[in-house]
C-alpha cells in the first residue's frame, strides 16, 4: 500500500483542471478492481444473509477510513431497509472519537478490538466484515481472531494482495486498487473499493432477505416528509393506481407500505395482506405470485 504511483509523480506541477482529471483517471480503476472480485463478493453476500435470516447480526470492524466507512453503511441500513437498530452494526477503534475525528494510534491495539466486540456481544451467531486497507491493521486482525476463536464466520476487505487477512479471515474480498494517488493515502482508491464492496454486501443481502419489490425500497421508514413522499411514490409505482387510492390505502394499512402494496394489487383488505407476507417471509413478489396462482 505504500507504492509510488508513477501517474501521479508530478501532480503538485499540474493546473488545478489537470489535477483533477488524473485522480478521476486513477478513480475509474477502482469499479475494474472491484469487478475482479465479484465472484468472493457474491459468497460474502451469501454468508451475510443466511446470518440474518438466522437473526444474527452483521458487525463490521476497522479502523481509521476503513471504520468510518463501515460505520457508515451500518448507519444507513435501518432507515434505508428497516431492520432493526443493532441489527447491522459499525465498530471503528477509538470509538465515536474516532469517528468525529481521528484516533489511528488505535489501530495497533488488539486488546481493544477484543474489548469492543465483547462490549457488544458478539457471538458466534454473528458475522464479522473486517476492513483493513493494507490488510495488516493489527486492531482489525485481532477482531477476526477473536470473532474465529468464537466459532464465528469472518469476511476481510482489504485493498492489497498478501495482506495478512488474506490468510487469517473465512473469505477475503481484496480489490487491488494499484497505488494511491497520493502514496499510502487509503482514504483515496481504497476507500471508494471498500465503500462499493459494502454497498453490494447490505444491499443485496437485504435484497435476498426481501426488503425491496424489484428495485424499490419497500421497508423504508418514513421518518420524514421526504421519505414520507416517498413511499407514496413507492407504492404508486409498484401498483400503478392513483396518489389518492395509494394514500388512503397506506392509512389503511397504518403505514405499512408492504401490505399497501399487496391489499392494492390483490384487492385485499389489510389482515389478509399482512397474512399473505407473514407467510412468506415479508417477501411480495411472493406473496402476489402465490395469491394470483391459488386464485386462477
Amino acid at each position: 500500500m505504500s507504492q509510488i504511483n508513477e501517474k501521479t509523480v508530478h501532480i503538485d506541477e499540474l493546473a488545478t483542471w489537470d489535477m483533477a482529471a488524473l485522480f478521476n483517471q486513477e478513480d475509474k480503476v477502482v469499479a475494474w478492481a472491484v469487478e475482479k472480485s465479484l465472484n468472493a463478493i457474491a459468497k460474502a453476500i451469501d454468508r451475510i444473509t443466511v446470518c440474518l435470516a438466522a437473526q444474527g447480526r452483521l458487525f463490521y470492524i476497522g479502523s481509521g477510513s476503513g471504520g468510518k466507512i463501515g460505520v457508515l453503511d451500518a448507519t444507513e441500513c435501518p432507515p434505508t431497509f428497516g431492520v432493526n437498530d443493532g441489527v447491522v452494526i459499525g465498530v471503528i477503534s477509538g470509538g465515536a472519537e474516532a469517528l468525529a475525528g481521528w484516533r489511528e494510534d488505535t489501530e495497533d491495539d488488539g486488546e481493544l478490538a477484543r474489548y469492543d466486540l465483547e462490549e457488544r456481544e458478539f457471538s458466534r451467531n454473528d458475522i464479522l466484515v473486517a476492513l483493513s486497507a493494507s490488510g495488516n491493521t493489527p486492531y482489525v486482525l485481532a477482531a477476526v481472531e477473536y470473532a474465529k476463536k468464537l466459532g464465528a464466520p469472518t469476511i476481510g476487505v482489504c485493498c492489497n494482495p498478501g495482506g495478512l487477512l488474506e490468510s487469517v479471515s473465512d473469505l477475503c474480498i481484496t480489490v487491488d486498487v494499484g497505488p494511491e494517488v497520493i502514496m499510502g493515502s487509503t482514504r483515496l482508491k481504497a476507500g471508494t473499493a471498500q465503500k462499493m464492496v459494502l454497498n453490494m454486501l447490505s444491499s443485496c443481502a437485504m435484497i435476498k432477505l426481501g426488503k425491496t419489490y424489484g428495485n424499490l425500497m419497500v421497508d423504508v421508514r418514513p421518518i420524514n416528509q421526504k421519505l414520507k413522499k416517498r413511499v407514496i411514490d413507492i407504492v404508486q409505482i409498484a401498483t400503478g393506481k392513483t396518489r389518492e387510492a395509494v394514500m388512503a390505502t397506506l392509512e389503511a394499512a397504518e403505514g405499512d407500505t408492504k401490505a399497501a402494496i399487496v391489499m392494492l394489487l390483490l384487492d385485499v383488505a389489510a389482515p389478509k395482506a399482512r397474512d399473505l407476507l407473514k407467510a412468506h417471509n415479508g417477501f411480495v413478489k411472493k406473496a402476489v405470485r402465490e395469491y394470483d396462482e391459488s386464485n386462477c
